[in-house]
């Protein structure tokens, strides 16, 4: 009887290491299983992570690339604009000493006689000289688009013309050049120098124009 129970004991006993070693395989393979899935979820997020990365990197590159490119379109239209008013205007200061010389050469014509009242050759042929030095000199102008302004009969502009003093009593429009009395001269639409310029008074003593006193 003591034998039969302890057999019974000895086979519940080794079924419950059994059991237990089942369980432990089971829980094994569980912790097997899921440390598998963690690694594989592990290795599909990290090349999602490096092409995010990269995608991020490409993204940055591509900004800079175009932040670059539209710099050197700025420049190079700067330069453009550089270049063009240096082609336009680097003669200014050339050009202005030059108008006095255009101012003399005419101040010459208007005081040489007619041709009909000349009797010595040598006097036409001076003024001939000066004729054509002055054409020269305006078709040097010409070609740099340097223009006379000789605003007589038009309307007073300040951007262009400088009122030495009024006029009363003439049959014009207020504000309208009666007299020049030196041409100006601009460089395409750059001032070289102001028309100084007479201008009609207005009716009652009113200014119609502001005079300089200073020239």
């Amino acid at each position: 009887m003591d034998s039969s129970k302890q057999t019974m004991n000895e086979e519940t006993e080794n079924k419950d290491v059994e059991l237990d070693e089942e369980t432990v395989e089971e829980e094994t393979c569980l912790e097997e299983s899921v440390d598998l899935q963690n690694d594989e979820e592990g290795e599909v997020n990290e090349p999602s992570k490096s092409l995010d990365e990269l995608e991020a990197k490409i993204s940055e590159l591509k900004d800079q690339l175009l932040r670059t490119v539209a710099d050197s379109e700025n420049l190079r239209k700067r330069l453009e604009r550089e270049k063009e008013q240096t082609r336009k205007f680097g003669i200014a200061n050339f050009a202005k000493d030059l108008l006095s010389i255009a101012d003399n050469l005419r101040r010459a014509l208007d005081a040489a006689p007619n041709k009909e009242d000349v009797e010595d050759q040598a006097i036409e042929n001076l003024v001939l000289g000066i004729q054509m030095t002055e054409q020269e000199l305006q078709k040097a102008f010409d070609n740099n688009n340097i223009r006379k302004i000789d605003p007589l009969g038009e309307k007073f502009d300040y951007n262009f013309h400088q009122a030495m003093f009024e006029v009363e009593e003439t049959d014009k429009e207020p504000g309208i050049v009666v007299q020049v009395l030196q041409p100006g001269y601009v460089i395409d639409d750059r001032i070289l120098r102001p028309a100084m310029v007479g201008v009609a008074a207005a009716k009652g003593g009113k200014k119609s124009v502001s005079v300089d006193t200073t020239a």
